[in-house]
């Protein structure tokens, strides 16, 4: 009796838990919102905003009934079974709150997504791959890491390797996933009119309100706190209801290292932009912030402190990088998606290889076994075992994703459903697709040269009023 008493009050706790951590990470999309919001002109606010909604939405219809399935489908390693699984749970071992955990996950991605071909797609094409994005390429993902029964899991009985790839809360399975769908979305559209002129210089098209930004960029880091430390029970073996994964004194070690890793990143970003443009930018420091915390995502659990900080730093360097070569490769995307997710979380994959700690490894994956031996971080003599697992998630996941999202937006380009045309663009994405701007006289944030059917637009509406 007594057992039965300790083992329903642990399951109750593990549950709040849970659903805490689930409420943190949903309120990651009011962040999402807010940094999209301030990231574009004020021309396409609502619509930008519109879509932070719809790919919430549409995220949990599609997750429900296909993406759960894909994901955590125990019979096969490479796609889950059970289609419709969630409608087993009365009658089975599913938890509802592990479900509501994983859909704040799903949803996370296709707002990745969203931020790098903003202010030039067609709303129905957000509708398209929001589903297609949600409900089957990343729930595939995140089977490979985090099924028990999936090939790339560090939580399988023979791990790959002889480790499984590490990708904690998600550096790979979100953020590179994300970001790589991103990126073809934005090659085949192209850049936004006027992003660069007619001899490939970048002509600045900046977003219309700063404090969104810092605003949204302080609501996911809060969220951060349910991204990373709540993520136990996504390694599991079943079901937190069933399981006692991990070793849970590690939680507040996984909250310091996340936010190490962060601000690290943020003050590297906030010189060493100072040394490169000559003022301080405060759209360039949130950026680095959520870059250290995109890449230490991966190795939250399985890192010292003094590591997290290496990561940061690295990291700030990374994402100055890649925004320099997207300028000069004429790549445009608004809000930095495909560098900040996808070369941070590139970067965080590879970190966790290099310096996870052997004993973190076996608390998180092997509940703290003695006697357990596995391998961990090359640089701290863990040999190549971990690191090679890494390596491969990353060309995995890039693989898979190009295979299916890039044939996606191309169809979707060819049928003329991807982007909108010209007029609409420099007119904006409100009045044009949503009957309306944002802001009382959006059209005096925008810039002053517009081409001549805009002031034609203007002119028909004036006299209409």
């Amino acid at each position: 009796m007594e057992a039965s008493w300790e083992q329903s009050v642990t399951n109750s706790i593990n549950t709040i838990y849970l659903l805490f951590s689930a409420y943190l990470v949903f309120v990651m999309q009011i962040g999402f919102a807010m940094i999209s919001a301030g990231s574009v002109r004020a021309k396409n606010a609502m619509n930008i905003m519109l879509i932070n909604v719809v790919d919430a939405v549409v995220g949990s219809i599609s997750f429900y009934l296909f993406g759960f399935a894909f994901a955590y489908g125990d019979s096969n390693p490479f796609i889950g079974t059970n289609l419709f699984a969630l409608a087993n749970i009365p009658n089975g071992t599913y938890d509802y709150s592990f479900f509501l955990y994983q859909w704040a996950f799903a949803i996370a991605v296709a707002g990745i997504t969203s931020g790098s071909i903003a202010e030039r797609t067609q709303f129905s094409a957000y509708l398209v791959f929001s589903f297609f994005l949600s409900g089957f390429v990343y729930p595939i993902v995140a089977h490979w890491v985090w099924s028990s029964s999936a090939w790339l899991s560090a939580s399988s009985s023979e791990p790959f390797l002889g480790s499984g790839a590490i990708d904690f809360a998600g550096s790979g399975v979100v953020h590179l996933v994300g970001a790589i769908a991103g990126l073809w979305g934005s090659i085949i559209e192209g850049p936004r009119v006027g992003r660069f002129d007619a001899f490939g210089k970048p002509i600045p098209l900046r977003g219309h309100n700063a404090t969104l930004v810092v605003i949204g960029t302080f609501l996911l880091w809060f969220g951060w706190f349910g991204f990373n430390p709540g993520s136990f029970d996504k390694i599991v073996v079943a079901y937190p209801s069933t399981s006692d994964e991990g070793n849970w004194t590690s939680v507040g070690r996984i909250a310091v290292v996340t936010t190490l890793a962060g601000s690290t990143a943020s003050i590297v970003t906030l010189f060493s932009r100072r040394l490169l443009i000559g003022h301080w930018d405060a759209m360039d420091v949130c950026n680095g912030l959520l870059g250290g915390f995109v890449d230490i995502t991966s190795g939250c659990s399985v890192v010292e402190p003094w590591a997290a900080i290496i990561c940061g730093f690295v990291s700030a360097w990374i994402l100055i990088g890649l925004n320099i070569l997207a300028l000069k490769m004429n790549y445009d995307d608004p809000l930095e998606a495909a560098q900040l997710h996808g070369g941070c979380g590139t970067w965080g994959l590879l970190f966790t290889g290099l310096f996870a700690k052997e004993e973190f490894v076996i608390q998180a994956y092997n509940k703290g076994d003695i006697g357990v031996v596995r391998p961990y971080g090359l640089i701290l003599g863990g040999g190549f075992g971990l690191i090679g697992a890494q390596t491969v998630e990353i060309f995995a996941i890039i693989v898979w994703v190009s295979a299916t999202m890039w044939p996606m937006f191309y169809a979707l380009n060819r049928l003329k459903l991807l982007r909108i045309s010209t007029d609409e663009e420099v007119a904006g994405l409100d009045i044009s697709s949503h009957g309306g701007y944002a802001y009382t006289h959006a059209y005096a944030y925008q810039e002053d040269n517009y081409p001549r059917s805009y002031a034609n637009y203007m002119h028909i509406q004036d006299e209409q009023s």
